[in-house]
């Protein structure tokens, strides 16, 4: 059984994702925003414990942010998930992704 633990590295791009998401759900419903993160930093604990989901196109993977229709993107090296972005499932991920 493996028990390392992984370092989450949020890069610059998935902070504002994560700032932009909490605004929306702010202006849609208060206390809303505040769920979004709380569910966020769930995500990140649960990645920096077992972050080897599917890898959906190239070396990215996926982490869903259930209830919110929100997908973490994220690569995972040596001891390291760095978050690329957390993007609206209803978004092309393309949009950000740059080789």
């Amino acid at each position: 059984m493996n028990n390392l633990i992984y370092s989450i590295k949020l890069e610059h791009e998935a902070k504002i994702d994560i700032q932009d998401a909490i605004d929306y759900y702010n202006f849609k419903e208060k206390g809303l925003g505040k769920k979004f993160y709380q569910t966020v930093v769930k995500s990140f604990d649960t990645l920096s414990q077992n972050p080897f989901y599917q890898i959906r196109y190239n070396s990215i993977r996926c982490y869903y942010l259930k209830p919110f229709p929100y997908l973490v993107h994220y690569i995972v090296n040596e001891q390291n998930v760095h978050i690329l972005g957390v993007i609206n499932t209803s978004k092309n991920p393309n949009k950000w992704y740059k080789k």
